[in-house]
């Protein structure tokens, strides 16, 4: 009987190239945003092994019910990827919208241990598994990243709480940090700006959606008794930021 998966965010980028990615291997995929057309689309493609559930990951209310709407034949997830998650703007924290960091701490921290916490129970039932994306920027901050980076240091540092936690219960947790990988990212930070997003993407040879996929499924189907805690990917053309000097 094929497992099942949760993904967030999947109506874009990396949470929707994991929907494809898992159904492709044999999992039946539980699919959240709050796209319904996108979503449906991925219904469409992915045919009976894809189950649309829309709502916005903040809303704590919707998603119970989405959750507790589920066919039989997806009940019993063996896979939470906590995949939801958005940068709002590049302003330096002087000069930042306090609103955009309150989403940002909203999405990418409060839903995603809201969401982890209810499923948890299930998970350690089936003795399943958590990947959480972070980010390089957990680790390496830089200019403009203030809030942003400090939700994915977040996020870093609770999958490993949870592995502290969960030793025992066969539950295994990873952290996936990519660097620069090309979707709809530096769109939604930016309002919609195309032309900063193709010039932070142009010639670089960024990560991909894909890409980022296929290392969650690998991580999804090693061996039960084999935990990765954390892993970082950037492209071969991005490296570690310099040392900023501010001079008179």
């Amino acid at each position: 009987m094929s497992r099942i998966a949760l993904v967030t965010g999947a109506t874009s980028g990396i949470g929707e190239a994991c929907a494809r990615s898992l159904v492709g291997s044999d999992w039946r995929v539980i699919g959240t945003g709050r796209r319904a057309e996108r979503l449906e689309a991925l219904k469409a493609e992915l045919g009976d092994a894809f189950h649309p559930a829309v709502f916005d990951v903040r809303d704590e209310a919707a998603r119970d019910a989405a959750l507790a709407a589920l066919p039989e034949s997806f009940a019993g997830i063996d896979l939470l990827v906590n995949n939801a998650g958005l940068a709002l703007g590049t302003s330096p924290a002087q000069s930042a919208d306090l609103d955009q960091w309150k989403t940002m701490i909203e999405t990418n921290v409060t839903a995603l241990v809201s969401l982890t916490h209810k499923l948890l129970p299930g998970l350690i039932e089936r003795k399943g598994a958590v990947i959480n994306l972070s980010s390089v920027a957990a680790t390496y901050p830089y200019a403009g990243g203030n809030v942003y980076g400090g939700t994915k240091a977040f996020v870093r540092q609770f999958s490993l709480g949870l592995r502290s936690d969960l030793a025992g219960t066969g539950v295994r947790v990873c952290s996936i940090e990519p660097g620069m990988v090309e979707t709809e990212f530096t769109l939604v930070r930016t309002s919609g700006n195309q032309q900063a997003h193709d010039a932070l993407y142009g010639g670089a040879t960024p990560m991909t959606g894909e890409d980022i996929a296929e290392t969650v499924r690998w991580v999804a189907e090693l061996p039960p008794h084999l935990n990765i805690n954390t892993l970082e990917l950037m492209p071969v053309s991005q490296s570690f930021a310099g040392f900023q000097v501010a001079r008179d």
